[in-house]
């Protein structure tokens, strides 16, 4: 499943109230809605946190009817050269908005994707078109945006949604498509997710065109994740010194879900804090792990 799921498209929220795990964000933006005083954004956090979503909101609840008139979305990774820049965005900038908001939006997505050619274009285009155009950026890294352009936006840090968030959406998606979810399916959910929505929907999609009912074992397998318990096993016999015996594991582990290299030493790396040792080895282990990615 790619970023066009069905369920992403369905599930996404219309109103600021429906948005999950970003409340101190949401709440800010409502202001400037209300007062239909909206300055330049720049959106950056992590994937499938609600980045493009609020965007959406934001252009739902202040343009109504017409917001399709009054919205670009343009993807920064599609098109990222710098004519996208100047011709894309200017045309849509020189026109007056429809309705009684005195600016349109343009939605600029992973712009982090831009080269620092366009950058410098946009920043010059956020200056000229101010009256009648607002600009909302959305990134995964803000470090990778030009300082100018930073300094010209009202930046907003996005942050993966907290487990209690996960378990709302896992709750909501299963009464509406008639799925039962066992408590130790939750669980495994919430932790491939990592506070991802869209890759939770997509994960629950897949499952549910096998069964309708999900459970922990059928969550493992399509996600190709090990389950945490089976990765606790491996490091457990290698800390009692069973060397061969947590290799031979290992490989099993890695044959039956499919895993790459990086897979488990992420998996690894997550587990060593469970272990009963002391937390200087934890440190030691986890360094071990970083170089080993490296």
């Amino acid at each position: 499943m790619n970023d066009s799921s069905i369920w992403t498209e369905k599930y996404r929220p219309s109103t600021f109230e429906e948005i999950k795990g970003q409340k101190e964000i949401v709440e800010k933006i409502k202001a400037f809605v209300k007062t239909k005083n909206l300055p330049h954004l720049l959106f950056s956090g992590p994937a499938g946190v609600g980045k493009t979503t609020l965007a959406l909101v934001i252009a739902k609840q202040l343009f109504g009817e017409t917001w399709r008139e009054n919205f670009l979305e343009l993807n920064a990774s599609d098109t990222r050269g710098i004519d996208t820049v100047r011709i894309q965005v200017k045309d849509f900038a020189r026109t007056r908005a429809i309705g009684n908001v005195p600016f349109k939006i343009i939605f600029l997505d992973e712009c982090d994707a831009l080269t620092k050619e366009a950058q410098q274009a946009l920043r010059r285009t956020m200056e000229s078109y101010t009256k009648t155009c607002r600009f909302i950026l959305s990134c995964n890294y803000s470090s990778k945006i030009v300082d100018p352009i930073q300094s010209r936006c009202a930046v907003f840090r996005f942050k993966p949604l907290p487990e209690q968030e996960i378990y709302a959406v896992i709750d909501k998606v299963a009464q509406q498509e008639g799925l039962k979810v066992s408590s130790d399916a939750k669980k495994a959910l919430f932790n491939i997710s990592e506070g991802d929505c869209r890759r939770l929907e997509n994960i629950m999609q897949s499952c549910a065109v096998l069964n309708k009912n999900l459970d922990a074992e059928l969550i493992y397998s399509m996600a190709s994740v090990a389950k945490p318990k089976e990765v606790k096993e491996i490091l457990m016999l290698a800390i009692k010194g069973t060397f061969i015996e947590a290799r031979k594991k290992l490989l099993d582990l890695m044959l039956n879900y499919g895993l790459s290299g990086l897979d488990v030493i992420k998996q690894i790396q997550k587990e060593i804090w469970n272990l009963d040792i002391p937390d200087r080895k934890k440190v030691e282990l986890v360094d071990k792990c970083g170089e080993t990615e490296y």
